[in-house]
């Protein structure tokens, strides 16, 4: 989880990569009404990620009804999101890639092919409500994206 820029994709996928893991690409599952006011500039409301929350929360059920581990790169800023997404406390968990607004900004005025515009940095940090250390693991992303995995996986037991 975490604002835009700051690296839920790629980390997400070196860490389902590494650990044999689904990974998902929450983005994916954004209406093209959703994807289109982003692209316009416009932040979503919580109106517009009500149904997108729902359409994560029935992949993450359906992986663990199968019983098959995942790695959902998805935004979650806010606690509401997150309950909604916590299927099964004891089996979901949330890790919080967190980093500067430079280096967000940064990230995002190199990425190129993303609906997401750098314009709407500020309004998802402004929404973010970091979660409390109960509630994720947060992991600081001015390090590679090899050595996030490499934290992620020692911190959550995962080596």
């Amino acid at each position: 989880m975490g604002v835009s820029g700051s690296g839920k994709s790629t980390v997400g996928q070196l860490l389902a990569q590494r650990l044999g893991w689904i990974f998902a690409e929450g983005d994916e599952d954004h209406s093209r009404e959703n994807v289109e006011k982003m692209r316009s500039g416009v932040p979503l409301d919580a109106a517009d990620r009500e149904p997108w929350l729902r359409r994560l929360r029935e992949r993450i059920s359906g992986w663990l009804e199968a019983e098959r581990s995942a790695v959902l790169a998805c935004s979650a800023l806010t606690s509401a999101a997150r309950e909604t997404l916590r299927v099964d406390p004891d089996r979901v968990r949330f890790v919080h890639l967190a980093g500067s607004r430079e280096t967000l900004a940064e990230r995002l005025e190199q990425r190129r092919g993303h609906f997401m515009p750098l314009g709407l940095l500020d309004d998802q940090l402004a929404t973010l409500e970091p979660p409390e250390p109960h509630e994720a693991l947060e992991v600081d992303i001015e390090h590679d994206p090899e050595s996030t995995v490499d934290e992620i996986c020692h911190r959550l037991g995962l080596e």
